[in-house]
């Protein structure tokens, strides 16, 4: 059941649904579902959401909220992303929480990944 006023469900455009769908099932292993030729939905990405075809793409540099991924092995991480069609937009940087890097996926939306420090 979900839970009372807290975060159910995102949802992002997607320039290219069938080019974004790929990606994420390759770069991470979700899981997509078809609702028409113009809306699939995800899960298997620790909150379900879905991806609506449109013009524009999620970035930062535009006002968007950046979705943050979490990874125990960043490099392994960013290596997936890269292989899978990602487009590396900040490169592995420090913060005081510990490391992340930003990418594209090929829809043109911008996501992180973050790691604790390293030891």
């Amino acid at each position: 059941m979900p839970a009372h006023e807290q975060i159910n469900y995102v949802e992002f455009p997607a320039r290219d649904p069938d080019a974004t769908r790929r990606f994420f099932e390759r770069a991470f292993g979700w899981t997509f579902e078809d609702y028409g030729p113009d809306y699939i939905a995800f899960s298997g990405a620790g909150l379900d959401g879905g991806f609506f075809r449109a013009d524009l793409a999620a970035r930062t540099d535009r006002g968007s909220a950046l979705v943050v991924l979490y990874s125990a092995r960043l490099e392994e991480t960013l290596a997936k992303v890269v292989a899978a069609g990602g487009e590396v937009v900040k490169p592995i940087f420090a913060f005081p929480g510990g490391r992340r890097f930003h990418f594209t996926e090929p829809g043109g939306n911008e996501l992180a990944v973050w790691s604790e420090p390293d030891a």
